[in-house]
């Protein structure tokens, strides 16, 4: 079993997109019996929440169906309980290595670098740009697969 946790600030745009995408991927697949996939923050700010209006339009159009979910802080117990933490740009990166004491076991991965780069994943809260934000985090996903598969912890 791969467990895959997403984190970003707020958990209400990049992270639960980033967990819709990936499963919707996975089911696809045919890996879902592989994976246990789920997103997270790093914040307080929008506990309790549900996804933000933004993610939720640009699944519906992109025909990704859009997961129960209400917004969660990342914990300790996460962090024991997730192989791959995923973070979305440098800022959640550097709240991620002060939350799990410095890493001490490895999982903290910048969503990108699966991709071969190091951007961030520009938040849509700030710039409005749900579509931009849904580009990369496919190509993050895409990424992550290709690394799994080239890992040998999943084949497709």
């Amino acid at each position: 079993m791969i467990k895959v946790l997403f984190v970003c600030h707020g958990n209400i745009c990049r992270s639960p997109m980033s967990q819709f995408v990936l499963q919707d991927m996975v089911n696809k697949l045919g890996l879902v019996s592989s994976f246990v996939i789920d997103s997270r923050a790093t914040s307080t700010e929008e506990i309790g929440n549900p996804p933000h209006r933004g993610t939720v339009r640009k699944m519906q159009k992109e025909g990704i169906p859009v997961l129960p979910h209400r917004a969660a802080q990342m914990t300790w117990k996460d962090y024991c309980s997730f192989d791959y933490i995923i973070g979305m740009d440098t800022w959640n990166m550097r709240n991620l290595n002060r939350m799990t004491k410095g890493d001490p076991e490895g999982k903290l991965y910048k969503f990108l670098t699966f991709a071969g780069s190091d951007r961030d994943i520009a938040d849509p809260w700030y710039t409005g740009d749900f579509d931009t934000t849904y580009l990369d985090i496919v190509e993050g996903c895409e990424g992550f697969l290709r690394y799994l598969k080239e890992a040998g912890k999943i084949s497709f």
